[in-house]
């Protein structure tokens, strides 16, 4: 190895990851680069190329000089080119969940079992379900409709950090499905695995172009695409303020958004609930140590069983095992960066300030130290109160009772959000009528986290503006055009106008 590839090349996990970006089929480095450590242990990873409003413009540029042939191919050759990706995916998958647990510090047994083999799938469906794109052509008063799904051109795809290659290809895939071209700008706090992601599609014989990654800080580089006017969609997830900044910034060419931002779901538990699933479902909120958009952080529980399920709870807590997330016997890992351990311990200083009780936890993990934060439950809680209100991204269960349906619903849907809700009940009548009352994009009754790929996923109010998977996703990654045809005119035996369409 030259000293010029050690330099930009960083051994992660026994992996070689590139940490330059990737720019119409080649590496391409910038004049500043950004550190990237690992929440693990604080040690530096890598030292990432620090993309400037230049290297947005070259990556848009590659994007839209590959576009052209890219969307011209038939779509059987798309579909088996990222197919070939998802088979590449598999070939590295091991190398994919070490570099990502490095990266982020999610549980290196939850990416070998169901984050990466999610990656793979996604490409594997949004390949398949381009090749059913279409509808039956309808008629009107003889003639002909015809409605096609168009490639929109390239694409602006921002990405968050705690399900970082998942949450990016569940992006990449339907685009480059569509036709369109990409550039992706994954999160600064866990870049390496987007980097791996063009390697293996260009090994994968992706033509040059066709997928862009540009590494930098989002108020450099993200914001450079987003206000990009090469671009034709820009598609974001992350948190509500930043949110506001990507939509205001593509809203200057009017490029369609799709944002799926915060959430603040509340967990419904009713006294006819089986408690110990409930409890259960409770405790897989602290899921990567809470860093989950769609956590169900706010459980609310009909007061007669309120106390049983607390004890069913915390009972079930106390057996969680935080540590080092390479541990397959870890349940529970760091948060992410010292600016989210803030984040979080602030939110439940402040609530315990005014008055809430901490049930369990309550702070850092002294013991471990580090970005370590104890699973927290929090009670006596207010609903106009910050940590009811805001989203922690944490950790951090809030706690609150009910007395029947109505008020259940009123506190469910008391917040700004809408992203997601779970609700435990043994009448599935009630499931339907409270189910049907609830403000969101997706709700769960006796179960939580079940997604498939065909269902439509996003929020509601502030949880986002959109709908990704299925054919959602194809109708926002694509032009929809309608082509409207005359009925064919009726052969006359002189060769002259046919009857009827004279100018008279």
């Amino acid at each position: 190895m030259t000293a010029a590839a050690h330099r930009h090349t960083a051994d992660v996990a026994a992996t070689p990851v590139d940490t330059r970006h990737w720019i119409a089929g080649r590496r391409v480095e910038s004049a500043a680069a950004f550190p990237d450590s690992s929440p693990i242990d604080g040690r530096p990873l890598a030292e990432v190329a620090r993309g400037t409003v230049a290297d947005a413009d070259d990556a848009v540029a590659a994007a839209a000089a590959a576009f052209p042939a890219w969307a011209a191919t038939p779509r059987a050759e798309r579909a088996r080119l990222l197919h070939a990706i998802a088979d590449g995916v598999e070939g590295r998958l091991d190398d994919l969940a070490r570099v990502e647990t490095a990266d982020n510090g999610a549980l290196l047994r939850a990416h070998r079992r169901s984050v990466m083999p999610r990656v793979a799938h996604n490409f594997r469906f949004f390949a398949d379900r381009a090749l059913s794109l279409g509808r039956k052509d309808f008629e009107t008063r003889g003639h002909r409709n015809h409605v096609s799904w168009d490639p929109a051109g390239p694409c602006a795809l921002i990405t968050p950090w705690n399900a970082p290659l998942m949450l990016a290809t569940w992006k990449v895939a339907p685009a480059l499905a569509a036709g369109n071209t990409v550039v992706l700008k994954p999160s600064e706090w866990s870049p390496l695995t987007a980097s791996l992601l063009a390697d293996i599609a260009a090994a994968a014989g992706l033509p040059p172009g066709v997928l862009n990654v540009l590494q930098g800080y989002g108020a450099e580089a993200g914001a450079a695409l987003a206000a990009h006017p090469g671009v034709r969609r820009v598609s974001f997830t992350g948190s509500v303020p930043t949110g506001r900044r990507v939509a205001a910034a593509a809203a200057t060419h009017l490029t369609p958004v799709s944002l799926e931002l915060g959430g603040k779901s509340p967990l419904l538990v009713f006294a006819d609930a089986d408690l110990d699933l409930a409890a259960d479902l409770a405790v897989g909120q602290y899921d990567n140590a809470g860093q989950v958009c769609l956590a169900a952080t706010r459980l609310l529980v009909e007061e007669p069983v309120a106390e049983a399920f607390t004890r069913r709870l915390m009972d079930r807590a106390a057996r969680l095992t935080p540590g080092d997330p390479r541990e397959p016997g870890t349940d529970l890992g760091p948060l992410i960066h010292p600016r989210q351990l803030e984040r979080v311990d602030g939110y439940v200083r402040r609530a315990v300030e005014e008055g809430a009780r901490a049930l369990l936890g309550g702070g850092p993990n002294s013991r471990l130290g580090g970005l370590h934060y104890l699973p927290t439950l929090l009670t006596d809680v207010d609903q106009d109160s910050e940590i009811v209100q805001e989203e922690v991204f944490g950790p951090v269960l809030t706690l609150q009772t009910f007395r029947g349906e109505d008020e259940a619903v009123r506190l469910a849907d008391g917040t700004r959000f809408g992203l997601a809700a779970a609700l435990a009940t043994g009448d599935s009548r009630r499931a339907e009528r409270v189910g049907a009352r609830l403000t969101a994009g997706t709700v769960w009754v006796n179960c939580f986290y079940v997604r498939d790929l065909r269902a439509p996923f996003g929020g509601a109010r502030q949880s986002g503006i959109g709908r990704e998977g299925g054919g959602w996703s194809f109708d926002f990654y694509c032009d929809l055009k309608n082509t409207v045809t005359a009925p064919t005119p009726t052969p006359t035996d002189g060769g002259g106008h046919a009857e009827g369409s004279g100018h008279g």
